[in-house]
């Protein structure tokens, strides 16, 4: 059904609207269930990715690359979980257009213009902000609190050494080889590792596998596998918000309520306010609070330029004769 140019025209009964709702919300429904069940079906291929980013971390800190489930049913949960939040995720453009044709025809024209703006803006914004994440900002995070965790050694063990003109038996020989046979160990390039190759993938390839030498640290940081999901959804949430900023001061300076000279007037409060959402969408380090503060501080100045470029006159055009009466 189009929509109507005049939103007075377009009068509904209190039942009616209520009945409007209820159609809307079951619409809105209708998308997010199935998926929800077919997603559950790779969700093993969705923790893989998610975990992807701490375990290469702890490779490359010589840390053990796994995570413990602590009840029998705590995995499966945690999959279904998964998949439900991932369902809303993809289904929210559904979602929002069923929101949309619910509260679009008691706008005017010009006031849908404002829409065709922001949504579209802000999946784009959300987009980048977790695209920025999980590429430099999660790997980032983990490797700071992993390395707060580290500076703890265990006493060390100490012998001497074998003279050098005795014969020495090398359980694990040095380096990996360019062949290596089934069963075959040896100690990893870097010293922090033993490699050892398994059954083949491959006809003439061997599966390798790493164990880190964890001794010289006393503790052992092996994560629980749904408070690190929890963690990573969590942060995910705060980034997609934060990053909501510059519409937000783009639909503030529609309103009325701030102007491009204000808010150049205060940029040290917006520095301060920054600095807050930083540090309340982050884990409590100063590292990665100044990881999140930058790029929030460059979204208020994009709100600043977007305030300047886009204008709500410029934005609303021309108004119709019914408008300009009402």
């Amino acid at each position: 059904m189009p929509l109507p140019s005049d939103p007075r025209k377009y009068t509904m009964g209190l039942g009616d609207h209520i009945e409007d709702l209820r159609k809307r919300v079951i619409a809105a429904l209708i998308l997010p269930l199935p998926l929800a069940i077919a997603l559950f079906f790779v969700a093993d291929w969705l923790l893989a990715w998610l975990i992807l980013p701490l375990q290469k971390v702890q490779l490359a800190g010589g840390w053990n690359p796994t995570l413990q489930v602590l009840s029998p049913p705590e995995f499966l949960l945690l999959e279904m979980k998964l998949s439900i939040v991932v369902a809303l995720v993809l289904a929210l453009p559904w979602i929002l257009w069923q929101a949309w044709r619910f509260i679009a025809p008691g706008l005017y024209p010009h006031e849908r213009r404002f829409v065709y703006l922001l949504v579209p803006g802000s999946f784009v914004l959300v987009i980048a902000g977790l695209s920025l994440l999980f590429y430099v900002m999660l790997p980032l995070i983990l490797q700071v609190l992993m390395l707060f965790a580290s500076g703890i050694e265990t006493p060390q063990v100490l012998m001497p050494l074998a003279d050098a003109t005795q014969s020495a038996v090398t359980a694990f020989p040095s380096g990996r080889p360019e062949h290596a046979a089934i069963g075959q160990a040896w100690l990893a390039d870097d010293g922090r590792s033993i490699e050892v190759a398994v059954t083949s993938t491959k006809e003439g390839m061997a599966q390798i596998l790493t164990m880190p030498l964890e001794g010289r640290n006393a503790i052992s940081q092996v994560y629980r596998l749904s408070s690190y999901v929890d963690f990573v959804l969590a942060l995910s949430l705060g980034i997609a918000v934060a990053f909501q900023l510059p519409l937000a001061v783009l639909l503030l300076s529609w309103i009325g309520i701030v102007n491009v000279d204000m808010l150049r007037k205060r940029r040290s409060w917006a520095l301060l306010i920054c600095a807050v959402v930083a540090a309340l969408t982050t884990p409590s380090d100063v590292f990665s609070m100044l990881i999140m503060l930058i790029p929030l501080y460059l979204l208020y100045e994009l709100g600043i330029l977007l305030a300047k470029w886009l204008p709500a006159s410029r934005l609303a055009g021309s108004q119709t004769d019914g408008e300009a009466e009402a």
